[in-house]
């Protein structure tokens, strides 16, 4: 509730309670129990009095006042006034109503950093949901049977859905508007979670099960950045794209922590419908809140920014045809900066999404650890991506805030990015003698560094194009889930062939870190582009 309190001898208070829209008056000293209630209409505003009878002529006195300064005002008799009481000359409910504007605690909250903390969390679950099958697969492979190379397949399958999602995903947060779309895909990769356990027998169902999570968890990046462009400042962004996605560094460590105890004492299906019951609730819960904002008059842009939902299927979907041509496509694909965050994404992604889907086996064949210790030592990068994050995030906003040109700060925050995990994974490749426990060390460093794109890479699309953010974001990511598909099935394929990790998983991720640092520093830009009036 924001207050503006005007407070001296024989002079009212004033207050204005945002959850409600109404303005209040109050004076103690000249007479008592009095309460101004002020509902803004259209033409004019309304003032309410509540007093007992006797006080009414002063108090008719004391709103004559008022003429000069506020019109339209009008004094209600004490029994109009809804819960009033006669004999006290009180209106019932008031401490109540005072209470109830501080609750739900989230209410005052400015309504940008409610979305950005319902968005992360939503991401927090989206890697739980991702990062389940990868301390799941151990299991499941035992249990029907599965050799590397299909337990790679199997994997996979979700980056199929993952990159037939991404363009679609943008479109649709750019026409709908990312909020809509975000909870449709929460919904979408959620169902499909407590689904898998019940096709796991059937190769087609389970891997359809895996695409179907794919594509609602595809669809969330484009909505997240739609999101984020149309709603945060450009010194606020940084800290907003970090913390939203850094969800997926905290959704891993929560997947990875509570997967093992899960599956060990319920079984590997249990980790799957429990997963998947998160995500639904989180739908349920982000339906109800938006419902209370609705009814508080709280909106999340202005409306000329949306297309109205309301509209039949057929219209919509021929506006979503309208606005496809309207894309300036050429334009953003002459561009090259366009062309070296397309890359970025593509060499990043090959390293975090193999070492995603692999690290637990590694832990677990390579250092010997069981199904518990393996998942636990798989925490330590996200987790310290999390703080690595907040770090970054700040360093970026800060060296934006000193002057310093937004696309060096971009391809600082990239290149240690790249260059970090690509340092370490040549160290843990190499036979030094290392023990376990410092291979562990130099990895977690390395992985939880390249937490540095977020302030990066993944500003550059809003710093780009904030009216094209999505569609940017659609495009890199879905090059991006490419080695996703290609190089978790790869990485399987290699290790059944050289029995070697080295070979399999840290040589490839070495030469594409290496790679696209060097294409990002020669090309990279956040420079704004009207891609429009190039086309």
């Amino acid at each position: 509730m924001a207050k503006l309190t005007l407070g001296a001898e024989n002079f009212f208070v004033f207050a204005h309670n945002t959850g409600s829209g109404r303005l209040v008056f109050a004076k103690s000293n000249s007479f008592k129990r009095q309460k101004f209630h002020l509902y803004p209409s259209e033409g004019c505003s309304r003032l309410r009095v509540s007093c007992s009878i006797k006080e009414k002529e002063n108090v008719k006195e004391e709103t004559d006042k008022f003429d000069e300064v506020l019109t339209g005002l009008r004094v209600d008799e004490p029994g109009s006034v809804s819960g009033f009481d006669s004999e006290s000359g009180l209106v019932r409910g008031t401490e109540e109503v005072g209470r109830a504007s501080y609750w739900p605690p989230w209410k005052n909250i400015p309504q940008r950093y409610k979305l950005i903390g319902t968005t992360s969390l939503a991401f927090v679950v989206c890697n739980m949901d991702k990062v389940n099958l990868s301390v799941a697969i151990i299991p499941m492979s035992h249990c029907f049977g599965w050799n590397s190379s299909v337990a790679g397949l199997v994997q996979s399958s979700f980056f199929w859905g993952y990159a037939l999602s991404q363009l679609p995903g943008g479109w649709l947060a750019k026409i709908f508007g990312g909020r809509k779309v975000l909870q449709t895909g929460v919904l979408i990769w959620s169902l499909a979670t407590a689904l898998l356990p019940l096709l796991a027998g059937f190769m087609p169902g389970l891997v359809l099960s895996r695409v179907l999570v794919g594509i609602g968890e595809g669809v969330s990046p484009s909505a997240a950045t739609d999101l984020i462009a149309r709603s945060i400042p450009l010194e606020e962004r940084s800290r907003a794209v970090s913390f939203v996605f850094g969800g997926l560094s905290f959704g891993s460590v929560a997947g990875l922590l509570l997967a093992p105890p899960i599956i060990e004492n319920l079984g590997w299906e249990s980790v799957f419908y429990i997963f998947g019951l998160l995500g639904i609730a989180w739908f349920s819960g982000f339906k109800i809140l938006q419902e209370g904002e609705t009814s508080n008059g709280a909106t999340l842009a202005p409306r000329s920014n949306y297309i109205n939902v309301k509209k039949s299927l057929s219209a919509s979907l021929e506006e979503m045809g309208e606005s496809l041509k309207d894309v300036p496509w050429k334009a953003i694909f002459r561009s090259k900066a366009v062309w070296a965050m397309i890359y970025a994404h593509f060499c990043g992604s090959w390293g975090h999404y193999t070492c995603l889907s692999w690290l637990p086996t590694y832990f677990s064949e390579e250092l010997s650890l069981n199904l518990t210790e393996a998942a636990w030592v798989s925490i330590l990068p996200p987790l310290a991506s999390v703080l690595v994050t907040s770090i970054a995030a700040q360093f970026a906003d800060n060296l934006i805030a000193t002057g310093v040109e937004t696309t060096m700060v971009r391809k600082i925050c990239q290149t240690i990015a790249f260059l970090s995990p690509a340092v370490c994974m040549t160290l843990s490749s190499i036979d030094l003698g290392l023990p376990h426990w410092e291979i562990v060390g130099i990895l977690t460093a390395g992985l939880a560094l390249s937490s540095f794109a977020l302030s990066g890479l993944y500003c550059t699309h809003q710093d780009i194009s904030p009216e094209y953010a999505s569609i940017l974001l659609g495009i890199t990511n879905t090059v991006g889930a490419v080695p996703g598909i290609v190089g978790v099935a790869l990485t399987g394929y290699l290790l059944d062939s050289t029995h070697s990790w080295s070979m399999s998983l840290f040589a490839p991720s070495i030469f594409f870190y290496l790679t696209g640092t060097i294409v990002w520093l020669a090309f990279a830009s956040s420079k704004p582009q009207n891609f429009s009036t190039r086309d």
